[in-house]
């Protein structure tokens, strides 16, 4: 192991190693699926190849080892000639040239080959293992880091942004953004009374800091300033007003008349209201709950009993979980510091949308569930001390749990282009499925994947799995691939 300033550079095998699923019979089944659902996918990629090698593979190879389940370039099918079979040239030497691109990648991808046969024709597919956080990005050499990193958007391979390539650097490098100081803004900015509080507090909290440690070494170390000048966390808690030095740093919030950005109103107004929070964290925070209660609708429930109890669109503990979330884990680099965070609330949902993507090892399926890398420990730490978060991952458990205890589908988050969306639906416009269990049968003639099926109800994948899917693989109508691993990305559902 090499060892460079704070940085730890890991010899190529030390990567993890990647897992062989692909056997001939798999790859035959895979080919069939793909005839009949003539599409390329977040993971299958498709290369006629019955001419030659196609000379350029380094997109594809970048952006299948960027993402965490990796990826399937299929050899021999032609999506210009209709998905049509079409086999390769040789299949032992298209072997030799796939390994010699995938030598010009930085660091280096192993693929791993299978071949079929289908009718006379020979299939091969080279299965492209996703690395570890710590390697990432994977650029092809020849276009260099910025140039050369590519990440997979649905079914095309797309450059990255300059801030995806800094951010893988700035989670191997230990990079702190949000202890990055602000060189222009005065001591005098971070309000006098709450920093003396906040240090009151730290002592209080940490008995090593309550003797013999100014007031200025305690902010020093918990990060509030750095070299004498306060840092973005502490003018994000502190300041007098952050966004005097900080202008992007702020919430912006609307509310739509309908369920998608563009629908009009009534009367042609675009936003029925629209609103700019700015202030510390706390304030940004408070206000932030206070819009999405403004502009929620309110239903009165009368029990058994004749009282009278009001029903939130959305509960206010997930509401404050999703946006407190958004502040303190949104990237404070100088690559999306004039981004604001953004709450949109259309008719059938609300969308708290943050600059930066998961940060480090989190993936989206263990959003939750396991102990997160943290990208602003500084401003988690102050917020912890000041009781505005606990700082003990327990926020999307808060939320689901809410969500799940209002009768209302789990709140969804997905990235996209660098941004962390996390969407709360109500019960609004949630309309019943309208076909019946035999048309579900008879789609799952052939496996079909999770969004295969919420395709074809039509419904949310809430919705189609819990209330149309589940109870067709209680009665044993429909059976799991994986049933062994239930919640596998490669599940899939075929009829019992």
């Amino acid at each position: 192991m090499l060892f460079v300033g704070k940085l730890y550079i890991l010899p190529q095998e030390y990567q993890q190693p990647a897992k062989h699923y692909m056997q001939e019979k798999d790859l035959k089944s895979l080919v069939k699926q793909i005839l009949s659902n003539k599409c390329e996918s977040q993971h299958i990629e498709l290369k006629a190849a019955h001419e030659g090698c196609p000379k350029r593979l380094y997109d594809t190879l970048s952006s299948f080892s960027n993402q965490d389940e990796g990826g399937t370039i299929i050899f021999g099918i032609d999506e210009k000639q209709d998905y049509k079979i079409v086999g390769v040239y040789d299949a032992q030497d298209i072997q030799k040239k796939i390994n010699e691109q995938s030598k010009e990648m930085e660091p280096c991808v192993r693929p791993l080959f299978t071949i079929c046969s289908i009718g006379q024709k020979k299939i091969v597919s080279a299965e492209i293992p996703g690395v570890e956080v710590f390697h990432r990005p994977v650029f092809y050499k020849g276009m260099g880091r910025t140039k050369g990193s590519f990440v997979r958007v649905g079914d095309s391979d797309e450059p990255m942004s300059e801030y995806e390539v800094y951010s893988y650097e700035a989670f191997r490098r230990h990079i702190r953004d949000d202890a990055r100081a602000i060189t222009e803004a005065p001591l005098d900015t971070l309000n006098k009374a709450d920093v003396e509080n906040y240090v009151r507090l730290c002592k209080r909290e940490h008995k090593n800091l309550s003797e013999n440690v100014s007031s200025e070494e305690i902010l020093e170390l918990m990060g509030v300033i750095h070299s004498g000048a306060p840092t973005v966390a502490g003018i994000l808690s502190f300041s007098k007003y952050p966004q005097g030095f900080l202008p992007q740093l702020c919430i912006t919030a609307v509310r739509v008349p309908g369920n998608e950005m563009g629908d009009l109103g009534a009367t042609g107004e675009r936003f029925i209201d629209n609103a700019r929070l700015t202030g510390t964290i706390p304030q940004m925070l408070e206000d932030a709950i206070s819009f999405v209660q403004k502009n929620s609708r309110h239903k009165t429930v009368i029990d058994k009993n004749g009282k009278r109890t009001d029903k939130e669109e959305y509960p206010s503990i997930a509401v404050r979980e999703v946006v407190l979330n958004a502040l303190v884990h949104r990237d404070y680099s100088v690559y999306s510091e004039n981004t604001p965070v953004r709450i949109e609330m259309y008719d059938n949902r609300l969308q708290v949308i943050n600059s930066g993507g998961l940060y480090g090892k989190t993936t989206l399926s263990n959003l939750g569930k396991i102990r997160p890398d943290t990208r602003n420990a500084v401003l988690a730490n102050i917020l912890e001390i000041l009781k505005i978060t606990e700082n003990r991952y327990s926020g999307i458990p808060t939320i689901q749990k809410e969500m799940q205890e209002a009768g209302l589908p789990p709140a969804e988050f997905s990235v996209r282009h660098g941004e962390f969306y996390a969407t709360l639906y109500n019960s609004v416009n949630q309309p019943e499925y309208s076909g019946k269990p035999a048309d579900i049968l008879a789609f799952c003639s052939v496996p079909r994947s999770r969004a295969e099926l919420q395709g074809f109800t039509g419904m949310s994948q809430f919705y189609t799995m819990s209330h149309i899917v589940q109870p067709l693989l209680e009665s044993g109508a429909l059976k799991l691939t994986l049933p062994e691993k239930p919640k596998s990305s490669k599940q899939r559902y075929v009829k019992g």
